[in-house]
């Protein structure tokens, strides 16, 4: 984890006013808080927080430091050690449940019922995800936490957008490349999810329920792999991780690709009035053409429930997801805010990729899988990308994914 130190204020002594014949001096306290905040969200973490640091001068000294650590793998540090993570981070909206289970997280007693009035109310989804035994254990932030497909109108009409085998033909045509990762399961998921097949979280939360190795299904497990076979056989797609993705639309190599929210500001820079962004393609798969799925889900802010300064943590947590700042990450990054009055206004809803994502939200589904998932499919997304390059019967590969992604949680951890 690479750590970024900012520079902190000195502290202050102020001279309070006199109310007495003999006069007093208080020292305003100083305070150190701790950020782990994605390479995203960094630039917006450290100028929002240097704000609230100038709003309270009068209050608190505040002394800090931001270091980088991702929302996809927050948790898993957190949990290892909660005395040694950050006093407040950023986290996957999946992760909340384990983090409460861990005691890892701080319950918000200072301003709840404006969180969660503000984030749409007690019915909203993203309020039932940060509330348990009406307690709210979390701050919601974005809303975006899904994706959708970004393309160059110079290679594709709007037409040819609706389906993944039109498009790899037109990248052929042309010498380019549209890109997916493929390793991700988050990413694999739309392909499994679209030809009807299930992933799901257990109930109680003790494993996954999966059927990608069905054979008795419509569309067989093995039908879904052989499609990804074919798509990973391709000369029109290559499968790319988030910078390479970007620095594929920089260097012109890259015509369109799924991805999400983050990466809409570096992706309009590139492309210019060529920016187009829409719901996921069809793909063709057993004879048919399928919509493709994707997961939706939302970024959070959490409070370690071991710091020395719930109070002030509290505060900042709530002054980071507020109205203005909200409005302000969208405009730096380009994330769909929470804060439905900053979701609601005119500069969040003529955004095309925020239309892309609400065109894609009748075919998505809540991030809520068991941790067993991730490395399984990142296990069967590697053999994939590699063309299944040993030769591994499908069927004997699919059963052995599912057994792994549906292990009992103790035992996929």
């Amino acid at each position: 984890m690479r750590i970024k130190n900012i520079v902190t204020g000195l502290s202050v002594l102020v001279i309070s006013a006199c109310l007495c014949s003999c006069g007093s001096s208080e020292k305003i306290p100083e305070v150190h808080i701790s950020f782990w905040s994605s390479e995203q969200n960094y630039e917006f973490v450290e100028q929002a927080v240097e704000n609230f640091k100038y709003e309270h001068k009068d209050e608190v000294n505040l002394n800090y430091t931001i270091s980088v650590e991702g929302e996809d793998t927050c948790k898993d540090v957190v949990v290892s050690n909660i005395d040694k993570a950050a006093d407040i981070f950023f986290f996957a909206d999946n992760q909340t449940s384990e983090l409460i289970r861990a005691g890892a997280l701080l319950e918000n007693t200072l301003d709840s019922e404006t969180v969660i009035k503000n984030s749409g109310g007690s019915d909203s989804a993203v309020s039932k995800v940060v509330t348990r035994d009406g307690k709210v254990y979390a701050y919601p932030f974005s809303a975006g936490n899904g994706y959708f497909l970004y393309y160059n109108k110079k290679y594709f009409s709007g037409d040819d957008i609706k389906s993944l085998d039109t498009m790899l033909k037109k990248a052929v045509d042309n010498g380019k490349k549209i890109t997916m990762n493929l390793t991700s399961g988050w990413y694999l998921y739309s392909f499994f999810r679209g030809a009807g097949l299930e992933l799901s979280c257990a109930e109680d939360s003790s494993g996954n329920i999966c059927n990608w190795n069905a054979t008795d299904t419509k569309i067989k497990g093995t039908d879904v792999t052989e499609s990804l076979l074919s798509l990973a056989a391709s000369d029109g797609f290559v499968s790319l991780e988030d910078d390479e993705f970007v620095e594929g639309v920089k260097d012109g190599t890259i015509i369109a690709g799924v991805n999400g929210l983050w990466n809409s500001k570096a992706i309009k820079e590139a492309w210019g009035d060529d920016f187009g962004a829409a719901k996921l393609p069809e793909y063709y798969v057993s004879g048919d053409s399928v919509q493709m799925y994707s997961f939706s889900g939302y970024k959070l802010l959490g409070i370690n429930s071991h710091t020395e300064n719930p109070e002030w943590c509290m505060k900042i947590a709530s002054y980071l997801t507020s109205e203005e700042n909200q409005l302000m990450h969208f405009e730096k990054t380009g994330e769909c805010p929470v804060n439905q009055k900053v979701a609601n206004s005119e500069i969040v809803q003529n955004a095309p990729e925020i239309a892309a994502l609400m065109e894609q939200s009748p075919f998505s589904d809540p991030q809520n899988i068991a941790d067993p998932f991730w490395l399984a499919s990142n296990r069967f997304g590697i053999t994939i990308v590699g063309k299944n390059s040993s030769n591994r019967d499908l069927q004997e590969l699919l059963d052995e994914i599912t057994e792994q992604i549906t292990a009992p949680v103790s035992e996929g951890n």
